[in-house]
């Protein structure tokens, strides 16, 4: 079919958009299919590598998790640019409405997620917090130490805070309580010497914690808050995102367009 230039750059333009979102689902849901499937050649390798901070990510319970993560971001991926290459390529409306619409419904969803947050701040900031709340319970210590537990220790030590709102957190936690010992904090909570070992830098830090050695009083979640609030970098990436979103669906629909006019000519 002979097209003239704008719809012709249309197409590849969305082809083009969409074969590298088709690559990038498709890697990321084969690695997370490997991991899955064999995640202990994943540990044997990284242990090949000297660093304590890829260590603390080598338990097999973390790398179960973050497979099932990856594997579900990688299907959503493929699933959308598939839809969209295909559309394109053989020039099919069904397909690029499709596509079109499932881009509409996401953008709906993230502007009315969007809107609630903000309309119900307070409301928000309670779930969340109950949210985290429900990560806390499953902190756990060494062997049996997971990706949520990780995920605490390496927001905990690089941005200097111990717990939600404080130290007190941790103790609806069963794991943590059958298995803290003395200890009345994580290593994690203590102003440290080494942030990539989690290594205190006061030894007496997690049985007798204060004000000078840790940051037991500190929650998290404040200060994670004022910290995104100060990221520039991640507002222009979260516009980029929308513009680019807004492009695939003007092109997509455009095209449907296109593609019906030129379908009548041919009549």
């Amino acid at each position: 079919m002979v097209f003239d230039c704008g719809v012709w750059c249309a197409k590849y333009l969305l082809c083009i958009f969409n074969f590298i979102f088709f690559v990038l689902g498709t890697i990321i849901f084969g690695i997370g299919l490997w991991l899955a499937v064999d995640k202990h050649s994943l540990i044997a390798l990284l242990k090949l590598v000297e660093s304590e901070r890829i260590e603390q990510f080598t338990q097999p319970q973390a790398i179960e998790q973050l497979a099932y993560v990856l594997l579900v971001i990688g299907a959503v991926m493929f699933f959308m640019s598939f839809l969209g290459y295909l559309g394109a390529m053989r020039e099919s409306r069904c397909l690029l409405s499709t596509y079109g619409t499932f881009l509409i419904l996401l953008l709906i969803a993230e502007i009315v997620a969007g809107g609630l947050g903000a309309f119900f701040k307070d409301k928000v900031r309670s779930e969340s917090k109950n949210f985290l709340q429900t990560t806390i319970n499953s902190y756990s210590l060494g062997e049996n130490v997971d990706a949520t537990s990780l995920m605490w220790n390496q927001l905990m030590g690089n941005f200097g805070c111990c717990g939600i709102n404080d130290y007190r957190d941790f103790e609806a936690s069963p794991a943590w309580v059958s298995g803290k010992g003395n200890r009345t904090i994580p290593d994690a909570c203590c102003i440290l010497k080494d942030v990539a070992k989690l290594v205190p830098r006061d030894e007496d830090c997690t049985t007798n914690p204060s004000d000078s050695n840790s940051f037991y009083k500190k929650g998290c979640y404040e200060v994670f808050t004022e910290w995104l609030i100060r990221q520039r970098e991640l507002i222009i990436v979260a516009i980029a995102v929308g513009i680019v979103h807004l492009v695939l669906i003007i092109l997509a629909f455009a095209l449907c367009k296109a593609f019906a006019k030129y379908n009548d000519m041919r009549l």
